[in-house]
């Protein structure tokens, strides 16, 4: 499993060395944009519309847009000075919390903690946590962001899922047109709540599967075996423009011929010498 990000717990005066692993995956289907005319993956280029060329990486730099227009520029090394003395390679427990105290809204990332080397230290915490039926809050910094994170035991495995800030989370009195009265009948209700009770089940996730991506897959299947594939054109070989016509120019330098006003005044001057 891929580790993504390596560091360490904290907890009081324990510190415990870890790499943090993916726990979910994106299983959508991807597909490349391709050019109709030749079926050429389309190439997606950082141009400057007012110097009008390619940037590279090392000429972007970070702006925050005050109006439009005008912005503050912050260079890297400012963002990693304010990182704090710890860095972004420390996860502060900071609270112990219930975990159901927490509404879904919150969650955002899920991720595998794995020890990375200080597997008596893994263990205490999370036999604590299993024992106490809690969850750690902490902080972390993750590609430049701070988040908040809760630690918790997920079969045997301890588990980090970031969470948003409230500030994060949109006013739900900002919803429209939600209504103030349910305006039902107690009958309708009845009847609701019976409905719900037929259905209620035990939550099997495999039962659940992605039909819409089991259809697409099967629809590429039967095209790949209906051999209704296509090839990309190869790509022609790019030429360095300037140095072509560097070249170009002093071949034209070279073929011209020696102009005749440099030969007379040569010849001029051997005469005058004879004299």
């Amino acid at each position: 499993m891929h580790t993504m990000w390596k560091g360490s717990i904290s907890f009081g005066l324990v510190n415990i060395p870890i790499k943090l692993h993916a726990a979910t995956e994106d299983k959508d289907i991807k597909f490349r944009s391709l050019h109709n005319k030749c079926n050429t993956p389309i190439k997606y280029e950082k141009i400057c519309p007012v110097c009008e060329e390619e940037v590279k990486v090392d000429d972007i730099v970070k702006g925050y847009e005050l109006t439009k227009g005008k912005y503050v520029v912050i260079e890297q090394d400012e963002l990693k000075a304010l990182e704090g003395e710890k860095g972004e390679k420390a996860v502060e427990i900071i609270d112990f919390i219930q975990l159901n105290e927490i509404d879904p809204i919150y969650f955002n990332r899920s991720y595998y903690m794995s020890p990375d080397g200080g597997a008596k230290a893994y263990g205490l915490l999370r036999k604590a946590l299993m024992e106490t039926g809690k969850a750690g809050l902490a902080k972390i910094i993750i590609r430049s962001k701070e988040q908040l994170a809760v630690i918790r035991v997920y079969e045997k495995t301890l588990l980090m899922e970031t969470i948003h800030y409230p500030d994060e989370v949109r006013n739900v009195a900002e919803v429209p047109n939600v209504p103030n009265e349910d305006g039902v009948s107690k009958k309708e209700i009845d009847t609701a709540v019976l409905l719900i009770d037929q259905l209620t089940t035990l939550f099997e996730p495999e039962k659940y599967e992605d039909e819409y991506r089991n259809r697409v897959m099967e629809l590429i299947q039967s095209k790949q075996k209906g051999e209704k594939t296509v090839t990309a054109k190869t790509e022609k070989p790019t030429e360095n423009i300037t140095d072509l016509m560097a070249a170009l120019q002093a071949s034209i330098d070279k073929s011209k011929p020696e102009k005749k006003t440099t030969k007379r005044k040569k010849t001029t001057k051997k005469i005058a010498e004879s004299k």
